[in-house]
């Protein structure tokens, strides 16, 4: 990829900026609850580790940015996640977030290396999968998954099946954390964002 770096402009706080970027390049529910739910993620873990939250959080929505307007992964620097690194770039994003969003996806060749990028690639498939294990549920609500609900879900090869296993365990191999302990926090993460996310649930009445 051509070297389109430009002098670093924009300054905390991104999360707005970062949210405000995503509604303007992404029009579906589904893509922005994605988002929303990976910031949510990045946000959890960066406390927990005692980094920027506000610049974590801000790389989670961006991730995909692009993904809507440039689905197909094989257009090379015409695609996802290219159009979107180089469109924020020239916004004057920093190289730290836009390093990120290229190791996210694995067939860029750029390698997660900082704990920012590895938990990035740790949570993107990971959230999606405890959101989608969420909502086949009776309530819809996050609040009553639990880790053993995941790994049975993990299982069962019909299931989301666009979501990759492999990245999956491979995000508890770059944390060098047990996948259950990941799994844990993610649940836990998405469960502080439930409201934004959708997540909170619906009432169950007995038959």
């Amino acid at each position: 990829m051509s070297d389109l770096t430009t002098e670093r402009t924009v300054t905390a706080p991104y999360t707005p900026k970062a949210r405000e970027i995503l509604h303007e390049w992404v029009q579906t529910d589904s893509l922005r609850k994605h988002c929303e739910a990976v910031a949510a993620c990045m946000g959890y873990f960066a406390r927990r580790d005692g980094a920027d939250e506000d610049l974590w959080v801000a790389v989670g929505l961006l991730h995909d940015l692009d993904f809507e307007r440039y689905p197909d992964m094989d257009a090379g620097e015409e695609g996802h996640p290219y159009v979107g690194v180089r469109y924020l770039r020239e916004q004057g994003w920093g190289e730290e977030v836009t390093r990120a969003i290229l190791t996210h996806a694995d067939y860029t060749g750029v390698e997660p290396v900082s704990t920012m990028e590895r938990t990035l690639r740790a949570v993107d498939e990971l959230s999606g999968f405890v959101t989608a294990v969420a909502l086949v549920r009776p309530d819809k609500s996050i609040h009553t998954v639990q880790v053993s609900s995941v790994k049975k879900k993990m299982k069962d090869k019909a299931f989301a099946a666009k979501v990759s296993r492999d990245d999956i365990r491979e995000g508890a191999v770059l944390l060098d954390r047990p996948l259950d302990d990941i799994m844990q926090d993610v649940i836990d993460a998405l469960r502080e964002s439930a409201d934004r996310l959708g997540l909170q649930g619906v009432a169950v009445t007995a038959e």
